[in-house]
């Protein structure tokens, strides 16, 4: 939880802001998982901080409510990525991403 809050605020993600009257706030929780290896051994363990937007009501107007944001990729994106690498003989490297934003 440490290392999340630090990225968190390393990364300036928000600010603290005071909430204007009539609005409800959208309360967080800490999710954790445990990644384990091939071995089915525990390998680290990850903690993530999300924000609980199921509690947000439709007939409030809220800007993006309808839309969902995720850092993902997709196999027809890394797909296309590939094929423009090939193609025009590019060279590709890999990193990881521990957070991102």
């Amino acid at each position: 939880m440490k290392d999340e809050l630090k990225s968190v605020a390393h990364n300036d993600v928000w600010d603290l802001m005071k909430l204007p009257e009539g609005c409800k706030r959208v309360r967080c929780k800490w999710v954790f998982k445990t990644k384990c290896n091939s071995h089915d051994n525990i390998e680290r363990y990850k903690v993530r901080l999300v924000a609980k937007g199921f509690t947000q009501k439709d007939d409030i107007v809220y800007i993006d409510y309808k839309e969902t944001f995720s850092p993902i990729s997709k196999k027809d994106s890394f797909r296309i990525i590939m094929a423009l690498v090939a193609h025009y003989d590019l060279e590709l490297h890999q990193m990881n991403v521990k957070t991102a934003f």
